[in-house]
């Protein structure tokens, strides 16, 4: 069937994916464990993931994170042959005030929807938690392609295959416009590839073109990692004290912690067989970042319950869609050009939160706006990649600040 036009879905798995589900884990085997003192050196941790499993196989309970997803108005739209799975809350009205700004929240790997079901109600209804409800935004939460409830991603030649973040911007901004004919501009916020996808979205859909009396783009991006890299020749380029100390950490000092890149976008297809097969071995592949990547001292149930991490996988394992959301990598490879044009920036007014535990240490102030009309840089004091789920309150008030202004017409630089 096509969708034309948005449809209401309702996330409904069915019993036997729950029964093969159980089975897959009774019979999962433990491979022989690295004598590193649970230290997860190596990868993931023998005892936490054992944890982990026993508590999946008899604590558990899916139907818990189906009714939170299913809480807010699920839909499903296609644009150009790609499936794509949005929620969609519509913030608080006033009466004589502008309407709710239209905020588009984007997840990266290995999140999912499910980093932003606690926040989008704070974000749609401000007044309801104490805030301002002049601050309501209608809340967009895609589903990018090849991950979750959406569908594989789909070449411009329609046939299955890798499609870069530049290409999903333009997605997000057919579906804004095009599919939910929202006739006014609206926001972009993302970390991860949700950083990436925001950013081009930004830059190849600012607030520039009218139609029918209408603007049409985006007003303000905020990101909570910096998604693209200066278009400035590094060998050149006068860099600051500040920018070659940062830059020595993370050319020369990250190889331990993007290993995985390289294999997503160098064997998505092999890896995709056995992420897609075993669910343990996919929660290993997924938790090991949300240890590594979070403000969590090392231990990722300090930050994260158990019934979080696996809500998250749950959302890989049942849809089948472990393999499909590693091609993305694949697709930034083959996008050309992987970095902003030579000279260029993006000029939509840009925010960054930077969170102090993230995969990468955040760049120093002058190298954002090599690549970003920057009004807003806010060093945080905790929290780090996944900072919905880690410091909601940090964010969320963050992104009110920034967006506050733009959308009523002020300056915030």
């Amino acid at each position: 069937m096509r969708y034309d036009t948005p449809e209401p879905f309702k996330v409904e798995i069915p019993e036997r994916a729950l029964i093969d589900l159980d089975e897959r884990l009774r019979r999962w085997r433990p491979p022989t464990a690295i004598a590193d003192n649970g230290s997860w050196a190596s990868g993931t941790a023998p005892e936490f993931l054992a944890e982990l499993v026993d508590h999946w196989r008899h604590a558990y309970d899916w139907q818990r994170c189906q009714e939170a997803i299913n809480r807010w108005p699920n839909y499903l739209v296609d644009i150009d042959g790609q499936r794509l799975h949005f929620i969609r809350e519509p913030g608080t009205e006033l009466d004589g005030a502008p309407r709710p700004f239209p905020l588009v929240i984007t997840h990266g790997w290995p999140g999912s929807i499910v980093e932003f079901l606690h926040v989008i109600d704070v974000l749609a209804h401000p007044e309801a938690h104490g805030g301002d409800p002049l601050d309501a935004f209608d809340v967009i939460v895609p589903s990018l392609p090849g991950y979750g409830f959406s569908g594989p991603p789909v070449r411009p030649d329609g046939s299955l295959g890798p499609i870069g973040p530049r290409a999903i911007g333009s997605l997000w901004h057919r579906l804004v416009h095009d599919k939910l004919n929202y006739r006014r501009p609206y926001g972009v916020q993302g970390g991860d590839w949700g950083a990436v996808v925001s950013s081009w979205t930004a830059f190849d859909h600012p607030v520039t073109e009218e139609k029918e009396g209408w603007k049409s783009g985006v007003l303000g991006l905020h990101l909570n990692m910096m998604g693209l890299r200066p278009g400035i020749d590094l060998k050149t380029a006068a860099l600051s004290a500040a920018e070659k100390d940062w830059l020595d950490v993370v050319l020369t000092g990250l190889d331990d912690r993007t290993a995985y890149q390289r294999i997503q976008a160098t064997r998505p297809q092999t890896l995709g067989v056995a992420l897609a097969d075993s669910p343990v071995g996919l929660a290993a592949w997924i938790v090991e970042k949300f240890r590594d990547w979070s403000d969590c001292g090392g231990d990722p149930r300090s930050r994260f319950s158990l019934d979080l991490l696996l809500d998250n996988i749950m959302v890989y394992w049942l849809t089948g869609t472990a393999g499909t959301a590693t091609w993305l990598y694949r697709g930034v490879t083959e996008q050309k050009p992987r970095a902003l044009p030579a000279g260029a920036r993006v000029e939509t007014p840009t925010a960054l939160a930077a969170f102090p535990a993230d995969l990468a240490p955040a760049p120093p102030k002058e190298w954002i706006e090599r690549a970003y009309n920057l009004r807003q840089h806010t060093v945080m004091p905790r929290g780090g990649h996944f900072a919905a789920l880690e410091e909601p309150t940090l964010l969320v008030e963050d992104i009110r600040s920034f967006f506050r202004p733009l959308r009523f017409g002020a300056a915030n630089d």
